[in-house]
């Protein structure tokens, strides 16, 4: 059995019905776990307090809004070399759950940083090029509604995202790049000593997980929800021309 047969809308479809609703359950689960066990059953920190719990949300939404467009990247050049339509559909599906995500690391973000930084917003290396990934999830929906023909929109929005990847790029590794910033490192990292205590990490990675888990599932809903339209588009216009 080749990967690619799931390109054909029939197989995908068959397939991802099968498979919605148990990953709901299982994004449900993870979900309900880590916030619950992160919010209401771990300790303040010693510097933080309380506030040190937004993590649960904070954390998970980053990393979704980084690696949504990753995904949106490896579909998107998967429409322009082999010009399989669902891997089109698919960034699309992904684009508004991507800028949802995005906005949610925003939002907590400011949160978590004004009672720390005193402001809710500074122009620091991570957090300007989260917003201006923000700006190209915009742009990116936009233009894919913007364009009739809908091939031509997957060849524009396609090469939109691989321009936009750069800024996926710097969000993840600003930190890095740039020694300044009121942003602190990465909270998991292969280096132990950087990660967050024990009583924080384990249920801050089963919020990941269901984080994952639910995007996942949105995306395979959406996607359904893309070729359906597209389906009706393509008889709409059988008509119009019989």
């Amino acid at each position: 059995m080749s990967f690619w047969e799931y390109a054909n809308p029939r197989k995908f479809m068959a397939t991802t019905d099968r498979l919605l609703k148990p990953v709901f359950v299982l994004a449900a689960l993870c979900l309900g776990t880590g916030l619950i066990w992160g919010f209401f059953f771990t300790p303040d920190d010693f510097k933080q307090g309380s506030t040190v719990k937004i993590i649960y949300l904070h954390v998970p939404s980053a990393m979704m809004a980084i690696n949504v467009w990753a995904m949106m990247l490896i579909t998107s050049l998967v429409w322009l070399i082999r010009r399989h339509h669902v891997s089109a559909l698919a960034a699309k599906a992904a684009a508004p759950i991507g800028a949802t995500m995005t906005l949610m690391a925003l939002f907590t973000g400011a949160v978590w940083g004004q009672p720390m930084w005193g402001t809710w917003w500074e122009w620091d290396p991570r957090l300007t090029s989260f917003l201006i990934l923000f700006l190209f999830y915009l742009g990116y929906m936009a233009l894919w509604a913007s364009v009739e023909n809908p091939d031509t929109a997957a060849d524009l929005t396609s090469v939109l995202c691989l321009v936009g990847s750069v800024f996926a790029i710097l969000s993840r590794y600003a930190v890095n790049f740039w020694n300044q910033g009121l942003h602190q490192g990465a909270s998991l990292s292969l280096d132990k000593e950087e990660n967050v205590a024990d009583v924080f990490w384990l249920p801050l990675v089963v919020c990941i997980a269901g984080f994952v888990l639910l995007f996942v599932a949105l995306v395979l809903l959406r996607t359904r929800t893309e070729i359906r339209l597209r389906r009706i588009g393509a008889l709409e216009m059988k008509e119009r021309l019989a």
